[in-house]
């Protein structure tokens, strides 16, 4: 078992083991957060790296009465939308307007599907959208902390939020059509 409390301490005495050794706990899961915030992999690796630097740097912020994935998490989550922001390429994607891309749907629909595909769903979202659907449905932010963190109203948060799961929902469905047309087209 791994005594966090001894590796971030030791990791604030500059040891390079113990730094290596939080990194390698963390690395792997960390880069999947940042990918669900970005379009490429190598985009990922840019902010996994610079959340890591700021790990490193505010480790000494640190309090042990909570997880230290989750502390790393959300910085990680933080750095994610900073690079966003910052980042020439995602600035015309980080959006927040009031387009209608899809008709609105209730309807859950009833699908195997990977994991991995549907993070590529996601990932396929507008860059806002996107922000909005993670932060709120996978990092599990309120409405109103989204606002605050990305300077929007928290109506601005929930009508992103609702667009996106729309129309995750509408490819989702219709995912599901062309994969059963598939199957009968190979019957």
């Amino acid at each position: 078992m791994i005594d966090y409390q001894q590796l971030v301490n030791d990791c604030l005495k500059n040891k390079p083991s113990a730094q290596r050794k939080l990194y390698e706990l963390f690395a792997e899961q960390m880069l999947g957060v940042c990918y669900r915030y970005t379009k490429s992999l190598a985009d990922a690796e840019d902010v996994l790296q610079e959340g890591f630097v700021k790990v490193f740097k505010y480790l000494h912020q640190y309090r042990s009465d909570g997880e230290l994935g989750a502390w790393v998490r959300r910085i990680m989550v933080n750095t994610a939308i900073n690079y966003l922001k910052q980042s020439s390429k995602y600035q015309y994607d980080l959006s927040f307007t009031d387009l209608a891309l899809h008709p609105v749907s209730e309807d859950n629909p009833q699908l195997s599907m990977q994991a991995k595909e549907l993070a590529n769903l996601v990932r396929q979202l507008p860059t806002g959208y996107q922000t909005v659907f993670n932060m709120h449905a996978v990092e599990g932010y309120t409405h109103v902390e989204i606002g605050e963190i990305l300077g929007i109203n928290e109506g601005t948060s929930r009508s992103q939020y609702m667009r996106a799961r729309n129309l995750l929902i509408n490819w989702i469905e219709k995912y599901s059509v062309e994969s059963k047309l598939g199957q009968y087209a190979g019957k």
